[in-house]
């Protein structure tokens, strides 16, 4: 393996230095009882960074207690610093980064503790998941909403880096809420917030611009992007190309190309099998196994596995911009990561592979392997709703 190809190459990511070139992505681990921070959280973590990550990122933290899809999602607040300050020092004590992705669900929200009266969102709609918690409409932020939903993001990048982390990733994708403000089809706004692309990322360039200028320069702010949301009348290639370029000029230090809208095509972003059985086995909530019995085979459809699935797209948003990318979707092999360095791409995320096998970088860096086993099944998605949270459920049968 030549080094100018190394995925093990140590890499500077503004004033973090990296050991390599490979993060663990962003993934719901199913370990945050009640918006809080579990010992078992930490420890998850930790054999990550043990296992030779670069750097592992702690997923969904909502920016405000509204933002959560459901009550046991993390929230930021005061409370949590100190026991977010044990995870990110349990990491750094394995030589690796950690970072924290923040986001907020906009009307996805299934959430039964709503402060506010309905979830909101960049326009009134029709809320499915919220509608199996009494809450079947969504309203149309307010421009206070969206001042303070922006000034929300800002302090909760603030108290990540109170809390030890070393990077925050903007959320932007999956249907979220920033990506609905980018997606046309559920962005009907008639302002300056809705219409032409401008003006509906608008919001999302606001949050990443206000976020960078609060942290200091050194500080990395990534953001999680779409390549495409997947679906006819979404947000698409050429959009993110653009969206791409503006993130550049506003100072975003790397991008996470990724795609999918959760509520509309939920695994164009997994590929692979569909655990759709494991799902409904799994849920604890009557009314959520009857939604996903009665629509699960229209929005989670099955699309087939290829290693470096996201790559083609990808391409275009490389030819676009100089700044750091992040290559993500159907990384599993020594192979894989070379490739993505051969094409430019300055670091690779893993997610299924590293949920499978911790310890697979390690392997992979000593030379005594160069595939991961990870089929991929995507039970590791149902059994986030499992007590002790996500897990390979292959492995966990094995032993």
């Amino acid at each position: 393996m030549s080094d100018e190809v190394s995925p093990f190459r140590p890499f500077r990511l503004e004033g973090l230095e990296l050991r390599n070139r490979v993060i663990k992505a962003a993934t719901y681990e199913g370990m945050t009882p009640n918006g809080g921070v579990s010992d078992a959280l930490a420890l998850h973590h930790r054999a990550i960074a043990a296992g030779g990550a670069a750097m592992t990122t702690v997923a969904y933290c909502s920016v405000t207690p509204d933002g959560r899809t459901f009550a046991d999602q993390m929230y930021m607040r005061a409370e949590i610093v100190p026991a977010l300050a044990k995870l990110t020092a349990a990491v750094h004590r394995e030589g690796a980064a950690a970072s924290l992705q923040l986001g907020h669900c906009g009307f996805f929200c299934n959430n039964r503790d709503l402060v506010r009266k309905r979830p909101f969102g960049p326009s009134r709609t029709f809320n499915a998941l919220g509608a199996l918690s009494g809450r079947p409409l969504a309203d149309a932020m307010s421009e206070g909403d969206i001042e303070q939903t922006t000034e929300a993001f800002v302090t909760a990048a603030e108290s990540a880096r109170e809390a030890g982390f070393d990077a925050v990733e903007l959320h932007l994708g999956h249907g979220y809420l920033l990506s609905q403000f980018l997606c046309p089809a559920t962005n009907r706004r008639k302002d300056a917030w809705g219409g032409s692309l401008e003006n509906r990322a608008r919001f999302p360039l606001d949050v990443a611009r206000r976020v960078r200028e609060r942290l200091p320069a050194a500080f990395p702010v990534l953001a999680k992007v779409n390549l495409r949301d997947g679906f006819e009348g979404g947000f698409e290639l050429e959009e993110c190309v653009q969206l791409a370029r503006w993130l550049q000029e506003r100072g975003t230090s790397a991008l996470v190309l990724s795609g999918g809208f959760v509520s509309r095509d939920a695994f164009y972003l997994f590929r692979g099998e569909r655990p759709l059985r494991q799902m409904i086995e799994v849920e604890k909530s009557r009314a959520q196994r009857i939604a996903l019995r009665l629509f699960g085979p229209a929005v989670i459809r099955e699309y087939p596995f290829e290693p470096l699935y996201f790559l083609p797209l990808a391409r275009e948003v490389r030819r676009a911009v100089s700044m750091p990318l992040v290559l993500l979707g159907g990384v599993k092999s020594m192979d894989d990561l070379e490739t993505g360095q051969r094409e430019g791409f300055e670091l690779a995320a893993m997610a299924r592979a590293l949920i499978h096998d911790p310890n697979l970088l390690a392997k992979y860096q000593a030379g005594s392997q160069r595939m991961s086993g990870c089929v991929p099944c995507n039970q590791c998605v149902a059994e986030m709703e499992r007590e002790g949270g996500v897990r390979c459920a292959r492995v966990a049968r094995a032993t």
